[in-house]
């Protein structure tokens, strides 16, 4: 018997949001096939995709590298569906989980999730019926188990929970940095789903790759607890200390990634008293660092009408504000604006800061990106 609902899946989730990419800009197949050997194999069996990820390469690289591969029953498929991504009607957005079914090859989803709500969509997900529609699909087979992933206030979880006391489980945004963050709520957000008995995914725990490269004064901390361990082995396990957890999904990018996260989640323990006492010191540190809290999702640049590069203009500026690489980060811009819009090219229609899960002020930011990396003497004008 399980205590919680998920108890008993492997807490390493295997996220297909940052496959790794070849110079032609696809995804790497063959890397991601020996990814999913190696994950398999260490006894892990959680996989999540999304039917706007990568423009729906994600859900097709499943079934290449997973679900052609190996038995229907060795492993837990999740995707989602998004409301507010391509054409915005009732039929339009139920058609997404078929669509998922013939990519993936799946025949049926064991975890399905209403994707990304946040305070300007989730009503979308009533207005097209999407919640009865979860419990139709798992009347039919189609879904096993199904919930929602969540970008938003703990008011607007609360809201949610007490209409859909049948949604199983909720996807929410959890790592140490974030744990106090006003905008994202990670801790106040995870204390009403467990209020309401809900399981939690966690998602984002490594901070969209930040946290594997902190702060030197971070990494210093970390350090000198345990000079073995990898930076993003503590944001993991951080995270998967939580109770009332599931999975917690790393979005690996290469068979490095997917090597250091096995090597302490195939057996994981969580963090002792020692180990939680660092994390603490390791916050109060970042909480007084200025960084732009991107997580590179790209939810962004979708729709924008300027075609730029907010995530890529974004890592320049940090690499400028945390690290204190000024040419590194004047390099970064310049890569960035090659190819699409500068940061002067914004003309502030607001589709970005609509669809940023982390509620970023976009265009304020983009703003000073233009005074630090196109003013007189920036060398990027």
């Amino acid at each position: 018997m399980e205590n919680y609902f998920g108890e008993k899946v492997p807490k390493l989730g295997f996220g297909l949001m940052r496959l790794p990419k070849l110079s032609s800009g696809e995804i790497d197949i063959a890397q991601t096939k020996q990814m999913v050997d190696l994950f398999l194999s260490a006894g892990m069996k959680y996989f999540d995709t999304a039917y706007v990820y990568d423009k729906g390469a994600s859900e097709k690289a499943a079934k290449l590298a997973l679900t052609d591969r190996y038995p229907r029953d060795s492993y837990l498929l999740a995707t989602k569906m998004c409301a507010w991504a391509g054409p915005q009607d009732e039929a339009s957005v139920k058609q997404q989980l078929f669509t998922s079914l013939e990519r993936t090859g799946a025949g049926y989803f064991d975890y399905y999730l209403l994707h990304a709500l946040q305070a300007n969509n989730y009503h979308l997900y009533e207005k097209y019926h999407l919640w009865e529609f979860m419990e139709e699909q798992k009347a039919k087979g189609l879904i096993r188990h199904w919930g929602f992933s969540f970008h938003a206030t703990p008011e607007i979880l609360e809201e949610l929970l007490n209409a859909h006391p049948e949604a199983e489980f909720v996807q929410l945004q959890l790592n140490y940095a974030d744990w106090e963050n006003e905008k994202v709520t990670a801790r106040a957000n995870y204390e009403v789903a467990r209020k309401h008995g809900k399981s939690i995914v966690i998602m984002e725990p490594v901070k969209g790759g930040s946290l594997a490269n902190p702060p030197q004064e971070v990494k210093d901390i970390f350090t000198a607890a345990d000079d073995k361990a990898s930076f993003a082995s503590w944001a993991i396990r951080y995270a998967a200390s939580l109770e009332g957890i599931i999975t917690v999904l790393s979005g690996m990018s290469d068979l490095s990634q997917m090597q250091d996260n096995l090597s302490y989640m195939k057996q994981f323990t969580p963090l002792n008293a020692a180990e939680q006492d660092t994390i603490r010191r390791a916050q109060e540190l970042i909480s007084g660092v200025r960084a732009v809290p991107c997580t590179g999702c790209r939810y962004c640049t979708a729709g924008c009408p300027m075609q730029i590069a907010i995530p890529d203009i974004f890592d320049a500026k940090n690499q400028q504000l945390v690290w204190g690489q000024l040419d590194e980060g004047k390099r970064r811009y310049g890569e960035a604006v090659r190819q699409g819009g500068k940061a002067s090219d914004c003309i502030a229609c607001g589709q970005c800061e609509r669809a940023c899960p982390q509620q970023i002020d976009i265009i304020a930011q983009l703003k000073e990106c233009t005074a630090r990396f196109e003013g007189a003497g920036s060398g990027n004008a």
